[in-house]
């Protein structure tokens, strides 16, 4: 048996491998970058925005709305149909008026052309309110079915202003309350002149530093718009000096010497320390009063006198 032996061929060369594909880097934009780099995710991101795009849209219809009168008239007919269901304005209630006419601030707070408690502008019916000179502050609220609540507080009578021949009421501020009359008038303080009711807080504390003649004084007259004349109610004028500080020196030294030698109701007519180095007193002239009461008049100079020598020596 015959051995027959098969001869391969030679295989084929192989192919070298090929090297793999480099893939390309995808170039970001600065945008996609910086979008990246936020702390949310991109899908948040696009809820926000498709957000701020409602909004924005929603915002400019009503701007819309508005200028064309559309947001009005709805309003107005809200108003009118809240009015038909019976919420309109009946009642008004005034809390805090003691010394107010309750009749004016009726009038104030019922002066809306519409009564619907929903059309009822709660903060004109106040802005009125505050232009009376009574009221200091004032809150207007609604009480429904049908009434409106006047929450008031009252400013102080504190003295009363004569200027023009006319006579007012005014508060610690000056604030012109109401006119009065001769008849009328309470038991205050008169400040006299031109701006004199401006000037009421600085005569407080001018006051302040001689609390002893404050019960005395009748009324105060604002000269020239630079000084004060006190008048006391035993008939006297005290003429101070001009300037806070020198007025308020001078007033010290007149009590001083009021209490010491017990000028006022004895008969002097005018005691003038406008000029800080002298203290003239005025006295009536004869047959102008009692001999004895002119009398009592020289005595208090002669004691004003005898002080001030003191004070010098």
């Amino acid at each position: 048996m015959s051995k027959t032996q098969i001869k391969r061929g030679k295989a084929p060369p192989r192919r070298p491998a090929r090297a793999p594909k480099k893939r390309r880097k995808v170039q970001q934009s600065r945008l996609n970058a910086i979008i990246n780099a936020l702390p949310i995710s991109p899908q948040r991101l696009q809820k926000i925005a498709n957000w701020t795009v409602g909004i924005s849209l929603f915002a400019v219809a009503g701007l819309v709305a508005h200028a064309t009168g559309v947001t009005a008239k709805v309003h107005e007919e809200w108003a009118q149909v809240v009015g038909r269901a019976g919420f309109q304005v009946k009642k008004v209630e005034v809390v805090g008026a003691d010394r107010i006419d309750r009749l004016k601030v009726y009038d104030i707070a019922l002066a809306q052309k519409d009564r619907s408690m929903a059309a009822v502008d709660l903060a004109d019916v106040r802005s009125d309110l505050m232009r009376y000179g009574w009221i200091k502050d004032a809150r207007v609220s609604r009480r429904l079915p049908d009434t409106l609540v006047v929450d008031i507080v009252e400013r102080t009578p504190a003295a009363i202003w004569q200027h023009g021949g006319r006579l007012s009421l005014i508060d610690e501020k000056g604030v012109v309350l109401e006119p009065v009359t001769v008849a009328t008038m309470p038991d205050l303080p008169l400040v006299i002149g031109p701006k004199a009711n401006q000037r009421s807080q600085d005569l407080d504390r001018l006051l302040a530093e001689a609390s002893s003649l404050k019960e005395l004084l009748a009324g105060a007259t604002w000269v020239g718009n630079r000084r004060w004349d006190l008048r006391f109610r035993s008939g006297e004028t005290l003429s101070l000096p001009e300037g806070e500080a020198e007025a308020k020196a001078a007033l010290a030294k007149f009590a001083h010497l009021d209490g010491a030698n017990r000028l006022l109701g004895r008969g002097i007519l005018r005691f003038d320390m406008r000029d800080p180095k002298r203290f003239v007193l005025r006295l009536p002239h004869e047959g102008q009063v009692a001999p004895a009461r002119l009398d009592e008049a020289r005595e208090a100079v002669d004691a004003v006198a005898a002080a001030a020598t003191a004070e010098k020596g």
